[in-house]
């Protein structure tokens, strides 16, 4: 069927991966996600911590009882252990690294879809950059899509606490679907970054010039409230876009975002969790039109997380008011860089304390973008272990894109603010899967 064959080269890779630590332990027992002797699907959200303590917290499924505690080590069990029982408490603990592609994308392929076939009817010299594509290959595509998007997306329940066993345990893959529920808890996951097997083209994106567009992003907050996400590394992993081919001339993009927070929901705390080498990282709020669904909620706290080898949106926000606190961003000499913070429509984000450490010549005021007119507070941030004012480096650098001061709220749910002087030694030792204790 002549799929693109990107992911065929992670299928072999990963096989060694799971084959290592995949043993036969059945959809349910006794298998423990512990941290220094503490079990991580016992516990819950600490008062006060973030936005997704607000009301009744968040515990996940820390009541579950015995017949509703799964461990997992295929991506078959995972999706059946999601289903069983409903939205009852449950705990799902990941042992290893359970691959959502494990057969490589041509298992999703229809038959008759042909890459190379498609890149030849679909050739800018021969169908131009004035219609979208259209005809066999590209109902093929899209058929061999919807294939892949049901085999990869797993709907996480409410009151679900998922976490990883151990150090090295976790996701390759897959999309975790947390939509339009309340209380989950995801917590010392490795989760690599799905990838699109089949994007589409789109010769009338990006100014006539075209583009490939992806779908999947590996965290999908969609409508739900009262989620916590802490202590996980989420990365393109081995598939950096930097590793990707180009048609037409341009990359064959097969990567969507990390985390998005999205369509009204509400409550959400992300902390201590590392994302790293990765495009378009995080999103709160998706679109300037969706301010029925949004004003009022995308409350969302980031606190104590690591952003490295990230080109943008760490977030980009919109509508939400959002607290971004003692996170520690890092961009290296040379990597591909857009900005930190978007500020978006009738965004309201709050980010003080944290640290940024730039590589020498990366410009300190590309750490904001302006998108819309949309008033933030930036106070208490250093930048190489020096006190700076993100917002008045923004304006003298990009004087066209004239940031105003001041959000309009301030933060109450916090637990301890460090100093952002200590916070990327702080960070940098116990941010990601693998580092509770």
């Amino acid at each position: 069927m002549n799929a693109q064959i990107w992911h065929g080269h992670a299928t072999r890779k990963a096989a060694v991966l799971v084959g290592c630590t995949a043993l036969v332990l059945g959809l349910t027992g006794t298998g423990s996600a512990q941290a220094g002797g503490r079990d991580l699907g016992r516990e819950v959200l600490p008062a006060g911590d973030g936005w997704a303590s607000e009301g009744a917290g968040t515990t996940g499924g820390s009541a579950a009882d015995a017949a509703h505690v799964h461990t997992v080590t295929t991506w078959a069990e995972f999706r059946q252990a999601l289903a069983d029982g409903g939205s009852a408490p449950k705990i799902i603990k990941v042992k290893g690294m359970i691959d959502a592609v494990s057969e490589g994308c041509d298992a999703f392929a229809a038959e008759g879809y042909d890459f190379q076939r498609y890149l030849a009817d679909y050739d800018p010299a021969v169908w131009g950059h004035d219609t979208p594509v259209s005809g066999a290959q590209e109902d093929l595509r899209a058929a061999s899509a919807a294939a892949q998007d049901q085999a990869i997306k797993a709907n996480v329940p409410a009151n679900t606490t998922i976490v990883g066993v151990g150090k090295g345990s976790g996701i390759l893959g897959g999309s975790l679907q947390i939509k339009g529920v309340d209380n989950v808890i995801l917590r010392n996951l490795t989760v690599e970054a799905p990838i699109d097997c089949f994007p589409q083209w789109d010769p009338t994106d990006d100014n006539r010039t075209g583009a490939w567009n992806s779908e999947y992003d590996s965290v999908v907050v969609y409508g739900s409230t009262h989620v916590w996400i802490d202590h996980n590394t989420l990365t393109d992993g081995r598939y950096p876009d930097s590793s990707l081919p180009s048609y037409f001339g341009k990359v064959y993009q097969q990567h969507d975002g990390l985390l998005d927070v999205v369509r009204g929901a509400n409550h959400v705390t992300v902390s201590w969790n590392s994302f790293e080498d990765h495009d378009k990282t995080m999103l709160i709020g998706n679109s300037d039109s969706a301010g029925a669904t949004d004003t009022g909620k995308l409350k969302v706290t980031l606190h104590h997380n690591r952003f490295e080898g990230i080109v943008e949106r760490a977030p980009r926000v919109r509508f939400g008011q959002v607290d971004s606190y003692n996170n520690h961003f890092v961009v290296t000499k040379g990597q591909n860089y857009g900005y930190v913070f978007g500020i978006g429509a009738s965004s309201q984000l709050y980010a003080t304390h944290n640290a940024l450490s730039l590589a020498s010549g990366v410009s300190v005021g590309k750490a904001l973008k302006k998108w819309n007119e949309a008033p933030l507070t930036a106070e208490n941030n250093y930048v190489n272990g020096r006190p700076t004012d993100l917002i008045a480096v923004h304006n003298s650098e990009i004087p066209g894109e004239i940031l105003q001061s001041g959000a309009g709220w301030t933060p109450t749910l916090r637990t301890k603010v460090d100093s952002p002087r200590a916070v990327p030694g702080i960070v940098d030792h116990r941010a990601g899967a693998g580092r509770l204790r």
